[in-house]
């Protein structure tokens, strides 16, 4: 069966790729509001963490700062709980849902992104809170300046950016954090009625809620605007080394200290490793290339179903070879494209020379054409593509080589058993400076990001499911790796209080400019609180919570809960059929 699916799904994977397929139709809009049945709220990838769904009593769009102070006035005199979206909503985790009760209010900046302006003599930009990420790149490029940091994934407003700690990679400088990199914010949050109900509360980096309002998640009120440092211009080489994976736990550390923009990504199965080497440039370099990396490209929709379907038939059959052959073309594919790079309209070689703007992330799929209407992000839900889970864990620099050591230990068990995760670009490793910030990293961390394959029933268990819980709870629970506040199943969460020197001081800031709890929710409950997860049926099978029985896992179709098989205390969903 799997040789039947390989000249498909390559073919497939250039056709998807294809440059012609510049545009792509619009992402759907995260809000969508019915006169008789109120609002619903949903994230780009169409399932919360919970898949439950987030209802509203109603939504509300201001277009300036002075709209969005009434809006907050108006839901703080009515005592409304309140969360803040974005016309992105690229979070996992339930961030952008306030409590199902028929008082609840959410404020979408999907409209407030008019204001980007750049002040060449400071060396900073400022822009509303609803901002996408990719205007205000272009905005700070004419006026020939860069922003040093970003993510990689340019579909995020500059508020959710920076609420949720996003980053690239680096240890260089200010590092690879957005939030390290501002330099003034302001939010607007409730007051008593004698002050309007609510005010404007503006930040500089050095006062005393600075450390908490630069990470926020949404806990503090409606960030409205956002003041970032820049750089002069500066154009970046990228070039990808593909090595194979014997040593490459003893030389991340090098690699990261060498290159300004490092970072690496691993194909367990494979045994194979790249090297970005990335590197900042003189801005008269020759080369005007692009970052247009692969799994973010414009997908025929057509072509997303098939892989979708194929990868579906594989995990429900347990054809794990059939998984393996598809890691193997994918791998084979990207080195081929240069895993998305272009010199100028193709990739034509080592290395990849371009500007700042287009090196540092990317997102092609997301832009609409009205004439295209037959290609989309490969996960848009209303396709039925691609449907997956996201795991993101920072490491102590210290810890990160032991986790990968024992993540060898059990792929070499079985190799075969990591395929999955190859056929979504392996393990990403990225390199995160130590923060101020209160919720930011506490020290210089390696972060690691795995995609992995979701059942679209969530009762329904996954091929290999034991194993990447284990890797999950060896991240969490062994290592000790902290969470992305914005990605990230249940499980990651469990215990995140202890991890964070300065969670105390946060909490505290929270009371002071939240006393009322407006903007709290189940899942800011969940996380600021702690304590144990309610234990039901079918429960481990999506990460709301670890097995210790095995009802947890799904007994009826043959997965029982058990000891890892590496790290012996996590306990997994295992097939023992």
């Amino acid at each position: 069966m799997a040789s039947r699916y390989l000249l498909p799904l390559a073919l497939l994977l250039v056709i998807a790729s294809n440059p012609a397929f510049t545009y792509a139709k619009p992402p759907a809009p995260p809000v969508v509001c019915n006169d008789d049945k109120g609002c619903v709220v949903s994230n780009a990838y169409g399932a919360w963490n919970d898949r439950t769904e987030c209802t509203v009593r109603r939504v509300v769009y201001p277009t300036s700062e002075d709209e969005l102070l009434a809006a907050v006035a108006d839901a703080s005199r009515n005592r409304l709980k309140v969360k803040a979206v974005s016309g992105f909503s690229h979070t996992i985790p339930k961030l952008a849902c306030p409590p199902p009760e028929n008082d609840s209010v959410v404020i979408s900046t999907a409209k407030y992104d008019f204001r980007i302006a750049v002040d060449a003599a400071a060396m900073t930009v400022t822009a509303d809170s609803g901002v996408g990420l990719r205007d205000l790149i272009e905005k700070v490029e004419e006026a020939g300046l860069s922003l040093v940091a970003a993510p990689y994934w340019e579909g995020v407003s500059v508020g959710g950016l920076i609420s949720t700690g996003s980053h690239g990679s680096s240890w260089w400088g200010k590092g690879a954090a957005v939030h390290d990199h501002v330099v003034g914010l302001s939010l607007v949050v409730p007051a008593p009625a004698a002050e309007g109900n609510a005010k404007i509360v503006r930040l500089q980096r050095g006062d005393p809620l600075f450390n908490a309002a630069s990470v926020s998640l949404g806990l503090l009120g409606v960030i409205s605007q956002v003041t970032l440092s820049l750089e002069p211009a500066f154009k970046r080489s990228i070039t990808y080394s593909f090595q194979d994976d014997a040593t490459f736990q003893d030389q991340f550390m090098d690699h990261a200290q060498k290159h300004e923009f490092a970072d690496i990504t691993w194909f367990p199965s494979q045994h194979q490793v790249a090297f970005r080497i990335d590197d900042r440039v003189p801005l008269n370099t020759s080369g005007d290339g692009t970052n247009d990396f692969v799994g973010f490209q414009s997908t025929l929709i057509a072509a997303s179903i098939a892989v979708r379907a194929a990868e579906k038939v594989f995990d429900e059959t347990r054809n794990v070879k059939g998984k393996c052959v598809t890691a193997a073309a994918e791998l084979a594919y990207k080195k081929l494209i240069g895993n998305g790079l272009k010199n100028k309209i193709i990739f034509t070689g080592y290395p990849v020379v371009g500007r700042q703007g287009k090196m540092q992330t990317s997102g092609s799929c997301q832009h609409s054409s009205a004439v295209d209407i037959l290609s989309t992000c490969a996960w848009d839900p209303r396709n039925k593509g691609l449907f997956f889970y996201e795991s993101t864990a920072f490491f102590s620099a210290a810890k990160f080589k032991d986790f990968i050591t024992d993540v060898k230990k059990l792929r070499d068990l079985n190799p075969d058993n990591f395929c999955g995760v190859d056929n979504y670009n392996g393990l990403m490793v990225r390199f995160v400076k130590k923060s101020e910030s209160f919720l930011g990293q506490p020290e210089d961390s390696v972060v690691v990001d795995f995609n992995y394959y979701r059942a679209r029933d969530p009762a329904m268990p996954r091929l290999n499911q034991d194993v990447w819980e284990e890797v999950e709870q060896m991240a969490f629970f062994k290592h000790g790796a902290r969470p992305h506040w914005a990605k990230n199943r249940k499980v990651a969460f469990f215990g995140v209080q202890e991890k964070y020197p300065g969670f105390g001081d946060f909490v505290a800031a929270m009371n002071e400019l939240d006393p009322q709890g407006m903007f709290q929710s189940p899942w800011s409950d969940e996380v600021i609180n702690g304590g144990e997860p309610v234990k039901v049926d079918g429960c481990a099978l999506e990460g709301q919570c670890i097995c210790s029985e095995d009802r947890h896992c799904s007994p009826s179709k043959g997965y029982l809960c058990k000891p890892g098989l590496v790290y012996e205390e996590a306990r997994v969903c295992r097939f023992s059929g």
